[in-house]
């Protein structure tokens, strides 16, 4: 086990830095993919019960996104310290920031299951939801809320072993529930035999179960020792201090990723002013960008778990390196991608909308706008995780902040509102924001002066190099 355990760290320390980062990459790039397909699942079948059924779906899906941010912004800030600590084969330090990371994230969801159930009526109200689809929201957002422990969970399970290399296994555990999802989905909202038609919550019921499923899985993995990280029930008692500096390491990255489910908020009533033309143009544009930015998530993902561990084995150059591929790589694919969506603007539009030609024709023209900067997304999501992979929480904020708040939103109500360009104006908001926070993360990167950042301190990066060159 040990020595199965070293020949995965040194395939991500040593060799081909293409060749890791492919193999990393692809998996989480799968996962993303299916993630969607887990959403676009709900959707399809809730679609079947009208426009009603689909409203009080759609009205979770801020929240819950708003929800995934807290844990995801301290399983990030776990992922970052297990890969240094595996970089530095430290592998009881691994068990127990996996185990601490855990702790500390299903504590949080206990707490927001709790508040949530109690208050999703109150803020179903504030959200001036309709009569009609408030009961449906309120049984479906219930749902979620009590879900949130095993959500978390498996956040968490997904974090910690892609800080340790491993992204195979999370893939096939999403392959499974995604697949279980789709049979369960009918099952649970049109009724079978004994089960009775729960409409609307029924897709909660179906999505609850294949989580609780998929957590329970991911928690058996992490105690059964066949993989890098082996917890032990003595693990998950609380370690008061080094909780408190995984909350503190894991706020901006919470903070980052709530700022972006504000930020498309926020966008959204600048556009629904425009009328339903153009709240449709973007809807559109945004499903073809949620697809497109799945190979640049993944490939930072990956640039971060490489980086991560490098920096743990103190091989900084390394680092650099894997970091400065990684951006060259999303860089040059995503504009790849970028020029196909351009080329074939129409027939993407067509796609989701097949019979409206003004939405075809607006849609296509967002579409081209924002295209030829895709590459540039990537390369800034590619860098910011290469800044969170060696501690540096507080630069993707920033930079998360630089891009919505001081770019995009003031550029698309400007240009919008205030000069000829009209409603193309929101559209240009877009690849602005996009270019200039590339160039200022390029800058950054440059600087070097993150390679000087460290989580698992100096004394055992030293150990590490002592060993390795006994």
């Amino acid at each position: 086990m040990e020595q199965g355990i070293r020949k995965k760290t040194q395939c991500i320390t040593d060799g081909s830095i293409a060749r890791a980062l492919v193999r990393l990459a692809l998996p989480i790039i799968c996962i993303n993919l299916l993630q969607v397909a887990y959403q676009l699942t709900d959707a399809f079948w809730v679609g079947r019960l009208g426009a009603g059924a689909v409203a009080a779906v759609s009205i979770s899906f801020p929240i819950t996104f708003l929800l995934i941010s807290v844990a995801s912004g301290f399983s990030i800030a776990g992922s970052a310290l297990v890969a240094q600590y595996m970089g530095a084969a430290r592998h009881k330090k691994v068990d127990h920031v996996a185990a601490q990371t855990l702790v500390l994230v299903i504590s949080a969801s206990l707490v927001l299951a709790f508040v949530g159930w109690i208050f999703s009526p109150v803020l179903l109200h504030y959200m001036r939801v309709s009569p009609d689809v408030s009961e449906n929201a309120l049984r479906f957002l219930r749902m979620i809320f009590l879900g949130l422990p095993f959500m978390f969970g498996f956040t968490v399970f997904q974090s910690v072993m892609r800080g340790v290399g491993e992204v195979k296994v999370p893939m096939m555990i999403i392959l499974g529930t995604t697949s279980l999802n789709f049979l369960l989905d009918p099952i649970f909202i049109f009724g079978w035999k004994t089960i009775p038609p729960l409409g609307v919550a029924g897709a909660a019921v179906a999505t609850f179960g294949t989580q609780a499923i998929a957590a329970l899985i991911g928690f058996y993995l992490l105690f059964c020792g066949k993989y890098p990280i082996h917890l032990k029930f003595s693990d998950l008692v609380p370690d008061l201090s080094f909780l408190k500096e995984l909350f503190f390491l894991g706020i901006p990255a919470s903070l980052e990723q709530s700022i972006r489910s504000l930020g498309i908020l926020v966008m959204m009533f600048l556009i629904t002013s425009f009328g339903t033309i153009t709240t449709a143009v973007y809807g559109v544009g945004s499903n073809v960008l949620q697809l497109i930015v799945i190979p640049g998530m993944g490939i930072s993902i990956a640039s971060s778990v490489l980086v991560g561990h490098n920096i743990g084995a103190g091989k900084i150059k390394r680092a650099h390196n894997t970091a400065l591929l990684g951006a060259i790589i999303s860089f040059t694919s995503l504009s790849a991608v970028g020029i196909i969506c351009f080329t074939f603007a129409p027939h993407l539009v067509r796609f989701f909308v097949p019979n409206d030609g003004e939405v075809i024709r607006q849609g296509s023209v967002f579409i081209q706008i924002m295209a030829l900067s895709f590459g540039f997304l990537g390369m800034q999501m590619s860098l910011s995780g290469v800044f969170r992979a060696s501690g540096n929480m507080m630069i993707p904020l920033l930079f998360s902040i630089i891009s919505f708040w001081v770019l995009q939103f003031p550029t698309a109500y400007i240009l919008s509102k205030h000069t000829s360009l009209g409603i193309l104006g929101l559209w240009w908001a877009f690849p602005i924001s996009y270019v200039v926070t590339a160039l200022i993360s390029i800058v950054w990167f440059t600087k070097g002066s993150w390679k000087n950042k460290r989580l698992i301190g100096e004394e055992e990066v030293t150990d590490v190099l002592v060993e390795a060159t006994a």
